[in-house]
């Protein structure tokens, strides 16, 4: 299969985004903060005018001012400039400009700050009729959303899936993916027992970010991490503790290893066969064909679930935001509206290889044509975007230490989840 997040792609597509038509009717808005029923400042008819402000971190920053040459061409009275921001400084950058009042019209938004800049009254309400939130995969809609209010637009979008060597699993007798639990399990003992891997599969077990890998199995196990209203966390349940005593017990029997490998070397256990199976996200396609793996030896498929149906998975990427202190607040949604045109978003993504967060993008072109691609796009279906809360990153680091004290040492997994919710329950939801 070929790699799905090569960024090689050029400019090929942009004239026929320029004609994308960014016609808006009104909509009213009351002022709240978050949580409230608020909707957006009236958005007018016609083009954009004006100059729009816009900060973009990363490859996005990068790429962003060329690439809205096409949105200029088409609001010959507008004018874009692009401010590029590191993503290391970002966070602190936006907070700043919240709290003085010194915004640009319209940010790229990491998903897990939604809630926090929201709740800080940084972040105006979506209009209601800006976008069909039908269009864009559930889960990435969910992030922007905090207390029952969006508060922007999913840009992009990434998420996790299974890679494993296909042509060891050949050989230990699996002609497909696993698709339940116990599946997965025997696959896990089969790459090693049978395939000659030193570990069947590669979990991670604890640090920063190991909630991105545990807290699927507890979406896919019905788990849920606070109440309907965002309020309270709900993270001590049943289905919680199964699933963490499920993800930990591949520590305890040897199948995945207790520490955290060192850079690169995943993708060069994996090239050798030492490490039969992973779960990442569409840039490890790249990372293990340079590592020597070929297109024909390994697959990708959807993360299995307790009964056999499709699991799900964390849904990352970014939001674009228009904020309270916007100067051109009118023509900065009519931008948000442009980039969030699925012919906008393909564009995009032949671009810098962004997965789009518009459903029908993934209809035509390459991203309909590339199974691997494929394969990310339905799981994206099933994918669950964390509580779009202020408080995510404290509870969620809070997650982090706890997975790796029931990795690593003889912490009951009910135990486990308690502490999870009684230190999520002191930190509260912020809302």
């Amino acid at each position: 299969m070929r790699s799905t997040h090569r960024r090689t792609k050029g400019l090929a597509g942009i004239a026929a985004v320029a004609a994308t038509s960014l016609v808006l009717t009104a909509c009213g808005r009351t002022d709240s903060g978050a949580g409230g029923e608020a909707q957006s400042d009236e958005v007018s008819g016609g083009e954009a005018t004006g100059t729009i402000e816009v900060w973009a971190m990363g490859t996005e920053g990068e790429v962003l001012q060329d690439f809205s040459a096409a949105f200029e061409e088409a609001n010959p009275e507008a004018t874009v400039e692009v401010t590029a921001v590191p993503w290391e400084s970002a966070h602190d950058k936006l907070a700043g400009a919240i709290a003085s009042g010194e915004t640009p019209d319209v940010s790229l938004i990491g998903t897990t700050w939604m809630g926090e800049f929201a709740e800080a009254g940084g972040l105006m309400p979506t209009p209601e009729n800006l976008v069909d939130e039908a269009d864009f995969f559930p889960g990435a809609w969910q992030s922007t959303e905090v207390g029952g209010t969006s508060y922007g637009v999913p840009w992009y979008v990434e998420t996790r899936v299974l890679y494993y060597r296909s042509d060891l699993a050949k050989q230990a007798g699996w002609d497909e993916a696993p698709k339940t639990w116990d599946e997965l399990k025997t696959f896990a003992q089969d790459m090693e027992s049978k395939a000659g891997a030193e570990y069947g599969l590669n979990l991670q077990p604890g640090q920063t970010g190991s909630w991105q890998t545990m807290l699927p199995f507890a979406w896919s196990n019905g788990a849920t991490l606070t109440d309907e209203a965002g309020e309270e966390y709900t993270i001590d349940s049943p289905e919680m503790a199964e699933a963490l005593d499920y993800y930990t017990s591949y520590f305890d029997e040897g199948l995945s290893p207790t520490r955290l490998l060192d850079p690169g070397e995943l993708e060069s256990g994996f090239a050798k066969g030492d490490y039969a199976a992973f779960i990442s996200g569409p840039w490890h396609a790249g990372l293990v064909e340079d590592a020597g793996v070929k297109p024909d030896q390994y697959e990708v498929a959807t993360i299995p679930s307790p009964d056999g149906e499709q699991g799900s998975s964390f849904v990352g990427g970014g939001d674009l935001a228009v904020f309270n202190d916007s100067d051109n607040a009118d023509s900065a949604w009519k931008y948000v509206q442009w980039l969030s045109e699925a012919e906008t978003q393909t564009a995009f993504y032949e671009e810098v290889g962004d997965l789009p967060a518009v459903q029908s993008a993934w209809d035509t072109g390459e991203l309909a044509e590339d199974e691997q691609l494929q394969v990310f796009g339905t799981q994206l279906e099933t994918a669950v975007s964390p509580p779009a809360v202020p408080t995510w990153e404290q509870v969620a680091g809070s997650i982090d230490s706890i997975t790796e004290q029931a990795s690593k040492t003889d912490l009951a997994s009910q135990e486990a989840v308690a502490e999870m919710q009684s230190k999520a329950a002191a930190i509260g939801t912020g809302l």
